[in-house]
């Protein structure tokens, strides 16, 4: 029998002494931009926009990342009083940058990269866009992950924190997402 969901669950979680009352500051961001105050989404902005540029970089062409991301935040911006809960802002966020990416290949939004084996010098960052392209090419959770962690530089708890997702998900994603690109890219388990 496996240890499902119970409502005394959120009456442990209620009473526990590390469970906190106190909003988050994220949530008090979150009730200041709703309220008009425009230097707190910038400060959402600034907080979330490495996420909201690495969960649109597993996704699209990297041309059209910028603009996507700017996007999300306006719709976000836009829909802000339709958030039920401040302190789910991330998870919010990150599913209109997944919708965004969708809509973009939806209304096909036509960028067409060159091929691999056009003739000219080797560009500079040509290993990063090969692994990028091995990455773009894993099942999502582990492209999400590894995007987050290895382009935009954040911490599995960040991740985790800003995403909505469990730490111990991060976790399983990250190592089975690295497993599976060190196999694509032909490398061995150790470096």
């Amino acid at each position: 029998m496996g240890l499902g969901y119970t409502p005394a669950m959120d009456e442990l979680a209620r009473l526990s002494p590390a469970a906190s009352t106190a909003p988050s500051r994220e949530a008090e961001l979150v009730a200041a931009a709703r309220a008009g105050d425009r230097d707190a989404y910038g400060r959402l902005y600034d907080r979330f926009a490495p996420m909201v540029h690495g969960l649109l970089l597993a996704r699209v062409p990297r041309c059209d990342v910028e603009d996507l991301a700017q996007d999300v935040f306006l719709q976000a911006m836009r829909r802000l009083s339709s958030l039920r809960s401040a302190e789910a802002f991330g998870g919010w966020l990150a599913a209109i940058a997944r919708n965004r990416a969708r809509d973009h290949w939806r209304r096909g939004e036509d960028t067409v990269e060159l091929p691999e084996d056009v003739a000219g010098t080797p560009h500079p960052e040509a290993e990063t866009l090969a692994v990028l392209a091995a990455i773009r090419r894993l099942p999502e959770a582990y492209r999400e992950t590894l995007v987050l962690r290895l382009v935009e530089g954040m911490t599995g708890p960040e991740i985790a924190e800003r995403t909505g997702l469990t730490p111990g998900s991060v976790r399983v994603n990250l190592h089975r997402g690295l497993q599976m690109l060190r196999e694509a890219l032909g490398r061995s388990d150790r470096p």
